[in-house]
């Protein structure tokens, strides 16, 4: 009876999955920092400290919604004309004409002469994804390979996007350990030994990670080598006014490297400066030499984003257009901002103060105030950096990379003094 069901089974069901279908499926390693948040939330010791999240947090170590945020949230709740239909493979057409302005300037010539197209993406990660792909199929690349260069160190998530389009990271110098700050000589002997017409991934500001930005000669320089080598910008401002508290100040860079005419894109993201983690809102602009061109690249990049996401998420992006769009949202919005940059700022300038005042820790720490953004290179040792992690339940990356918005007044102390006993070696 038994084998004449399973006669009867075979015959209705005649495949069956293999146990050995993925034996060659090797696994893959977890992402270092979520497997550094998880660590952080299995821990029980009360006295922990997560300096590894890339997210802002407030005084008492909590997720922070913005107010104008939970403003414009009961404007969309209270707006029944809304609706749940799809947007335009491109995005929502009024968000992204506002972003644009955002990045570019409201009197960007580039954009009067319609020679930007805006695609909004799944945050800024979306952004360097599909500028990435792209660039894959349409740059006109030197020689046969196609590649990067990037900075040394960059975001972890770099190199990964561009190998998956088929483009091979190269690295270019940019943090000097000596210095704790910009390896200025090596940036600019990068730019001119490349061959003609590279691709320069390149941070707008808040450099992720080490919280190093070159000043406005430095940018200068940059851009007129750039020039002169026909080099591509690949700009990454994933920070705008995360940085310094001011919107148009974080963004010079790039609309500078635009007005000189360097031929470049942008990938923006509003998960930072606006809170929306969870809502992945972010654009990819690109700057083309003439209007024509600018519709061409459209239509390609519509054809990319309609096979990937078909159509970017409505939700975020609503928000973040009528903040954009309303000179009082905007308005509380920046102050929102300069509350966070300032928060970062204020705990720059207390973890200094601590460890050179008070604890007279070795070494020097200048660079913790000379950075800028959510990210401090702290220049310890990846040993200490394990230390801290092991012994002070401090989780941070083992480059010695923190994050200023996981420091607060009641755990900053506690911070400061473990991280005196690391490089003591007396933890």
């Amino acid at each position: 009876m038994a084998d004449r069901l399973k006669q009867i089974y075979s015959q209705f069901f005649p495949f069956k999955m293999s146990s050995e279908l993925w034996q060659n499926v090797p696994l893959a390693p977890p992402d270092s920092i979520f497997k550094l948040t998880a660590a952080y939330k299995a821990d029980s010791y009360d006295k922990k400290v997560n300096l590894g999240v890339g997210a802002y947090r407030d005084d008492n170590d909590k997720p922070w919604i913005l107010p104008v945020v939970r403003k414009v949230e009961e404007i969309i709740l209270n707006t029944p004309a809304l609706d749940h239909e799809y947007l335009p493979i491109t995005g929502l057409p009024e968000f992204t004409v506002a972003a644009a302005k955002l990045i570019l300037g409201p009197d960007s010539r580039a954009i009067a002469e319609g020679r930007v197209t805006t695609v909004q993406t799944i945050s800024g990660t979306g952004a360097n994804h599909l500028g990435a792909l792209f660039l894959s199929r349409f740059y006109q690349w030197t020689g046969d390979k196609k590649e990067v260069y990037l900075s040394d160190p960059t975001w972890a998530n770099h190199p990964a996007i561009f190998n998956n389009v088929g483009i091979a990271p190269l690295y270019y110098p940019y943090y000097d350990p000596k210095t704790l700050g910009l390896n200025f000589d090596g940036f600019l002997s990068s730019l001119k030994s490349a061959p003609s017409g590279s691709v320069f991934l390149i941070h707008a500001c808040a450099h992720n990670p080490t919280g190093v930005d070159p000043t406005r000669d430095q940018w200068n320089a940059i851009a007129e080598i750039m020039l002169e080598k026909g080099h591509y910008g690949f700009f990454d401002c994933a920070y705008q006014g995360f940085a310094s508290g001011d919107l148009d100040n974080d963004a010079w860079a790039v609309r500078f490297f635009v007005e000189q005419g360097v031929n470049m894109l942008v990938c923006q993201s509003f998960a930072k400066n606006a809170g929306l983690y969870g809502e992945r809102v972010g654009a990819l602009h690109i700057v083309s030499p003439g209007k024509e061109a600018a519709e061409r690249v459209k239509s390609q990049l519509s054809v990319l984003q309609r096979s990937e996401i078909s159509n970017p998420p409505s939700y975020g992006a609503r928000i973040v257009t009528l903040i954009l769009n309303d000179a009082a949202l905007f308005e509380e919005w920046k102050r929102d901002i300069s509350t966070m940059a300032g928060r970062i700022i204020d705990m720059r300038k207390e973890l200094f103060k601590i460890l050179t005042e008070e604890l007279h820790t070795p070494g020097n720490w200048d660079h913790i105030v000379n950075q800028i953004g959510m990210f401090s290179f702290t220049g310890i040792t990846p040993e200490q950096s394990k230390a801290l992690t092991e012994k002070a339940h401090i989780y941070l990356t083992v480059n010695g990379r923190i994050s200023m918005t996981g420091l607060n007044r009641n755990n900053i102390r506690y911070f400061a003094t473990s991280l005196d006993a690391a490089v003591r070696g007396t933890l």
